[in-house]
């Protein structure tokens, strides 16, 4: 596959950020890299994404919003688990 032209990066990033806008609005914590489901609100958003960039850069995107997912966390601080959940 040759490397993609200005207007088909510039649309595979609309797509992209289309479906990033929908996560955030219907489920803010889904990672894309879990294998957990997509919201059902955003399963139409996820498809024309895919379908607008190539495989790689979907897989990179995921991971690269997974790690911007991370990164939040970690600017909050650490959370001790509770004392039920705790390994003796």
């Amino acid at each position: 596959m040759s490397f993609p032209d200005k207007e088909t990066r510039a649309g595979c990033w609309l797509a992209r950020d289309e479906y990033w806008a929908c996560l955030e609005r219907h489920a803010p914590q889904h990672s894309s890299t879990s294998g957990e489901p997509e919201p059902q609100q955003c399963i139409a958003v996820r498809k024309m994404y895919e379908k607008k960039c190539p495989a790689q850069w979907v897989k990179h995107f995921d991971r690269k919003r997974t790690f911007e997912q991370f990164k939040q966390k970690m600017v909050k601080g650490y959370e001790p688990l509770d004392d039920k959940n705790k390994q003796h």
